[in-house]
């Protein structure tokens, strides 16, 4: 079973300038190109694009609900792209073994405790 790492970020809002490209498409389409040629050669591949709804603050009480564009993408672990170390990075992977659950004991430990109870004033003090 292969295992992927997703990387998911905010869609462009704006498109870039540069010579050659002039119109708003064409600008919006440059923006996408040269972040999906970065996130390309890092190893990452395109998956899809989302709008996701979002609920805000508004005022003190209030909220309301936007959609936020964001970009999927996902990489091969332990592809040679994929062997940086990174915390940040959301792996999918099988849970973790379940720890066995602590229950109470079942005889109180032999000893000298001291007797449990409201305080007493030391006589001899006074």
């Amino acid at each position: 079973m292969q295992r992927f790492e997703y990387k998911v970020i905010p869609a462009p809002r704006r498109g870039e300038k540069a010579r050659g490209v002039k119109t708003t498409e064409e600008r919006f389409a440059y923006a996408l190109t040269l972040l999906m040629n970065d996130l390309g050669a890092e190893g990452w591949e395109y998956v899809r694009a989302d709008a996701l709804p979002c609920e805000e603050r508004v005022g003190l009480t209030g909220t309301k609900t936007t959609f936020q564009n964001v970009l999927v993408f996902r990489r091969a672990i332990g592809s040679a792209a994929g062997t940086s170390a990174n915390p940040s990075r959301l792996v999918l992977q099988d849970p973790p073994p379940q720890m066995p659950r602590l229950g109470p004991a079942d005889a109180p430990a032999p000893g000298n405790a001291p007797a449990v109870g409201p305080a007493k004033q030391d006589l001899a003090a006074e």
